[in-house]
């Protein structure tokens, strides 16, 4: 895999977990930059003032303050541009309600389940 994006932002309140998923997306370089959100609140902030324009994000569900779902209200309502944009919710959760709401919203292009793998975004990428 070449960078096959520009941009990608990860948002997941985990260290651990985005420790791991910004490695993955290194050693496979999925794209030219990587940005880290532990809040989903900072992310919304991110995309609201235009300092970032991610292809791609990757979305944690379960998140103190604000749910990954909570961040997809949030994201509705920003004033962007957000043909383009990928998002795939990235999560641990094996609760059938968060698939289903997850495959039911307009903006989730897929499901993945964590960890992050190269496996993962080799079926992801285009």
């Amino acid at each position: 895999m070449l960078n096959p994006y520009k941009t990608c932002l990860l948002i997941d309140d985990s260290y651990i977990d985005n420790f791991i998923s910004r490695r993955i997306l290194e050693s496979s370089n999925f794209a030219e930059q990587i940005i880290v959100c532990q809040s989903p609140a900072e992310a919304i902030d991110l995309l609201r003032e235009g300092s970032v324009k991610p292809d791609v994000i990757f979305l944690d569900i379960r998140m103190p303050l604000m749910t990954g779902f909570e961040f997809l209200q949030e994201y509705d309502a920003l004033p962007m541009d957000k043909d383009g944009i990928k998002i795939f919710m990235l999560s641990s959760s094996l609760d059938p309600t968060d698939l289903k709401e997850s495959l039911g919203n307009k903006y989730i292009t897929q499901f993945i389940h964590k960890p992050l793998t190269l496996k993962s975004l080799e079926e992801i990428c285009p």
